[in-house]
């Protein structure tokens, strides 16, 4: 006999008033935890389906009829089939349902096991319903966030940066939102901020939703690249222009017309170069090397740099004038020690990304791993984050990536602003790192930790919640902890 029922009376499930628009699964032997975690999700507007064993469970999912829910409240203890070994079989066939395990009994082993094979978060019963709207608020928001990426990505044209732009924070939301509002006007944008927080992926972005969009968009690094070369690989040559012009070129400007050009480091570029590009941007033309008459074009400039600009121009390293024609609306890129809301979500994406171009699943990372990454302040920014996924992902024996894959990071030098001055951070972020720092070479041990920073544990477990690090059951109890 199929175990399985519906919320409803009607053998249906049951919603309530919309709030949620979502469906929940929960997977529990112990009739109380099933009608309260039904009356509360129901009250506000949740689908739920209910199964009361584990075999009723189990033979649903190998129909994969619940590939659509938003989430599993999954118990660990049940009399015919665990919830491990669910847990288990939900890996075994790729199911990508967000899973959650209750149990009555705390268990730190199993909770490190139910991580390892991909649970989404572990619940002590009894547990108050804030806890599970808290969880379904995260559950849904990041597969909002996921849509909202893999429609970026659909629109992104052939020509434009490759890669999601992924992110929590609101200080990155209002980065995303700034760029598309200024996409629909034809002004030139300079996007500053420091190396590896994405400022081509934001060009990418702009010109993907402008009304350039059908067109090309070309880049160029102008750090890279001697005077000669980059005067060449911009506007073009003829025949016979220098030693070695054995064939005529075309150039940038001349590739991306009617296009959007992206100048990443314009900062770097030379007085002669500047020169000629104010040309193009004040006449909207230019002449090849080599050649004496000038040719038309249309082109959106996008630049970028993680110079101060300003300050450049100041010194007359940058000319005045092309920096007011480039810089008509500017966005500034926040570092990632100032969107820590980003780093988890980052590093899952780039887990994932490395994961299939390796050809090895990757499940999760563990608790001290999230930790230590979060505690970090990287000072490469998101390219950072990545090489040391990308390394963490070699160096992993399993499928899980632990605190001992990623680099032993020591505490940075101090960070030097624009002006070449150390950069002192305020209190609150001092205070944030050694608690975190503390509570990490502890293994997660909070009576530790509130003892070597001789603080209360109460203060403790409000600092570790205000960090975030309680979300994902990381804290270990031990049997001193009162």
């Amino acid at each position: 006999m199929d175990n399985s029922v519906a919320a409803g009376a009607n053998g249906k499930p049951q919603r309530a008033p919309e709030k949620y628009d979502a469906r929940v699964v929960i997977c529990d032997d112990e009739v109380e935890i099933v009608r309260y975690l039904n009356k509360i999700l129901t009250a506000q507007g949740l689908e739920v389906e209910i199964f009361t064993s584990g075999e009723a469970l189990l033979r649903t999912l190998e129909h994969r009829a619940l590939e659509e829910s938003d989430l599993l409240l999954l118990d660990v203890k049940m009399p015919d089939v665990d919830g491990i070994e669910i847990l288990r079989r939900i890996r075994e066939l790729k199911l990508e349902i967000p899973v959650v395990m209750m149990t009555a009994f705390a268990s730190i082993n199993s909770a490190i096991e139910a991580m390892k094979l991909g649970a989404y978060d572990y619940v002590t019963k009894p547990f108050p319903k804030e806890k599970i709207f808290g969880i379904l608020d995260k559950v849904l928001e990041r597969k909002e966030l996921l849509k909202e990426n893999s429609a970026l990505k659909d629109e992104l044209g052939k020509s434009a940066p490759s890669g999601y732009l992924v992110y929590t924070s609101d200080a990155f939301r209002k980065v995303h939102e700034m760029a598309v509002q200024v996409a629909q006007s034809d002004a030139n944008v300079v996007i500053l901020g420091e190396s590896g927080t994405g400022k081509e992926l934001i060009a990418g972005l702009i010109h993907s939703v402008s009304p350039r969009k059908e067109q090309r968009f070309l880049s160029i690094n102008c750090a890279t690249l001697s005077d000669t070369l980059l005067e060449s690989q911009l506007f073009g040559h003829v025949r016979g222009a220098f030693t070695g012009a054995v064939t005529h070129q075309k150039g940038l400007l001349e590739e991306a017309n009617n296009g959007t050009l992206f100048l990443d480091e314009v900062g770097d570029m030379s007085p002669a170069i500047q020169a000629k590009l104010l040309r193009v941007l004040q006449e909207g033309d230019y002449i090849p090397v080599g050649e004496t008459k000038a040719r038309s074009v249309d082109i959106r400039f996008l630049a970028a740099t993680n110079k101060d600009l300003e300050e450049e121009v100041r010194q007359k390293r940058f000319r005045e004038d092309l920096f007011f024609r480039l810089n008509v609306i500017s966005i500034h890129l926040p570092p990632l020690r100032e969107r820590a809301e980003d780093i988890e979500p980052l590093a899952r994406y780039f887990l994932h990304r490395i994961s299939q171009r390796m050809k090895k699943e990757f499940v999760n990372f563990t608790p001290e791993a999230l930790l230590l990454m979060q505690s970090y302040s990287w000072p490469g920014n998101i390219r950072e984050l990545e090489n040391a996924i990308e390394r963490a992902a070699i160096l992993a024996r399993g499928t899980v990536i632990s605190a001992e894959n990623l680099p032993v990071w020591k505490s940075p030098p101090p960070a030097i602003d624009q002006r070449g001055e150390e950069q002192l951070l305020p209190l609150d972020v001092v205070e944030r790192e050694h608690i975190l720092h503390v509570f990490q070479k502890t293994g997660c041990n909070k009576s530790r930790t509130a003892k070597i920073l001789n603080i209360a544990r109460r203060t403790l477990d409000r600092k570790l919640e205000e960090y975030g690090m309680l979300d994902r059951g990381s804290a270990v109890d031990t049997e001193d902890d009162a």
